[in-house]
């Protein structure tokens, strides 16, 4: 991505947004609005609306997708063991996203801790995140 694009894309405007406060909590809740599916736990994140046609928005849907992503900086609790405490992940297409903290996908759901923020992107933009 070109440096200016870069620029653009990290002073984008942002939709602060505010997850469970606590990890016991985001695991109790989980634990049982989600029983037997695995979840994520995580922090310092970004939700990411994609800025894609109305053409590309019918193609997503039609699959039950919605065209939003999940970025964290970092990993509270994985309950498969497939990323540690501290590790940054970046979800498949959303499926439903509710009451704000409960960002689920296709294989799993990701509980958002503390404050996040909710914004516009090109799917570029995203992948272009580590």
């Amino acid at each position: 991505m070109a440096t200016e694009d870069m620029i653009r894309f990290l002073n984008a405007p942002r939709t602060p947004l505010e997850g469970v406060p606590t990890e016991e909590e985001a695991r109790s809740i989980v634990s049982k609005r989600y029983p037997g599916r695995p979840y994520c736990i995580v922090e310092q994140w970004t939700v990411f609306e994609i800025e894609i046609t109305p053409e590309e928005t019918t193609k997503i849907q039609a699959r039950g997708q919605l065209p939003l992503l999940l970025f964290s900086h970092s990993v509270v609790e994985d309950s498969e063991g497939r990323f540690d405490a501290g590790d940054f992940v970046r979800s498949s297409m959303c499926v439903a996203f509710e009451e704000g903290v409960f960002f689920e996908t296709r294989n799993t759901v990701y509980v958002l801790q503390g404050p996040g923020h909710k914004q516009l992107a090109t799917l570029q933009e995203v992948f272009a995140i580590t």
